[in-house]
């Protein structure tokens, strides 16, 4: 199928429009801890595969987003339904002295692990006191 519709005009996704979805868009639950080497984010995310996951990180605003599915039992029937699939969007803003090209990213279990080390220059380092 080409870009253009019987009528000639141009389709949204084919003139770069993003598609979009009728889900709603959840922020997802974070867990921030502080290491020597940097900062760690845990963030849930149910129903997210790594391939629906995308991390950017542009005028030291870092965005996390992730597409969620809907779970759907093999042979089963759902009589209850509390977890409400959905996307997941959250953005924070970082000081500048994180070094971009070290961040890592792993999911598993539904938790996206982020690593954001710190550049060398930034990290603190000890001064020794001397006696006089």
């Amino acid at each position: 199928m080409n870009a253009e519709t019987e009528a000639g005009a141009v389709s949204p996704a084919a003139a770069g429009a993003e598609p979009t979805r009728n889900v709603r868009i959840w922020r997802p639950l974070t867990d921030v801890v502080e290491t020597a080497e940097g900062i760690v984010l845990m963030m849930e995310m149910p129903g997210v595969v790594a391939d629906d996951v995308d991390i950017t990180l542009e005028r030291r605003v870092l965005t996390v987003r992730g597409r969620g599915s809907s779970p759907q039992p093999d042979r089963l029937r759902l009589v209850h339904l509390e977890f409400e699939p959905g996307d997941y969007e959250r953005s924070f803003v970082l000081s500048e002295d994180f070094d971009a090209a070290r961040i890592e990213a792993v999911l598993k279990d539904g938790v996206l692990t982020l690593r954001l080390p710190r550049a060398a220059e930034a990290q603190p380092s000890k001064i020794q006191v001397k006696a006089a």
